[in-house]
């Protein structure tokens, strides 16, 4: 079985049953494999929450970067589009991030994403016509992204819709 797959596994075991019910026996009952097989891969559960954890990072680093043109203030707006791309995609992906994000809840799990957090946070790397707009700007998709977690159906697809482009808009200014 691959790696991918049992990340996968893990995570739907995350997000249906909770933190408590992440264990290996449960990750290797949900894809189909001997705990043997996911230990060959995964030999604790820590290393299963750390792999969890990068893997979510590199997606959002790949999607932020699918966005970046390089021009100023092109990082932020990458930003706002990587994160509704995940709020409105198919796979609705802001749901297993929460999950994961309480998986890693001791401080050596959890430095990778804040180490991310840090850089995702920085200033924009090409500059901006505001870098304060821009703090402001991704730290209102972040918290989107924490409400929209905690309550799926607070806002329709026209909803975010006026919010990506409202703060796409603050950009501008």
């Amino acid at each position: 079985m691959k790696r991918e797959a049992l990340l996968d596994a893990a995570e739907s075991v995350l997000f249906e049953q909770g933190t408590q019910a992440l264990t290996l026996s449960a990750v290797a009952d949900r894809a189909g494999v001997s705990k043997g097989g996911l230990l060959y891969h995964f030999p604790t559960k820590e290393a299963l929450v750390r792999a969890m954890v990068a893997r979510v990072i590199e997606e959002f680093d790949g999607l932020i970067a699918s966005h970046d043109d390089g021009t100023p203030g092109s990082y932020t707006r990458a930003y706002v589009e990587a994160t509704f791309e995940i709020l409105t995609g198919e796979a609705r992906a802001y749901r297993r991030w929460s999950a994961i994000t309480a998986a890693a809840a001791d401080p050596e799990q959890a430095e990778p994403l804040n180490e991310a957090m840090r850089r995702w946070h920085a200033p924009d790397p090409a500059g901006g016509p505001d870098p304060g707009n821009a703090a402001v700007v991704r730290l209102a998709a972040e918290g989107l992204w924490e409400v929209v977690s905690h309550d799926p159906g607070l806002y329709d697809a026209e909803q975010l819709r006026a919010l990506r482009q409202r703060l796409l808009e603050l950009l501008e200014r």
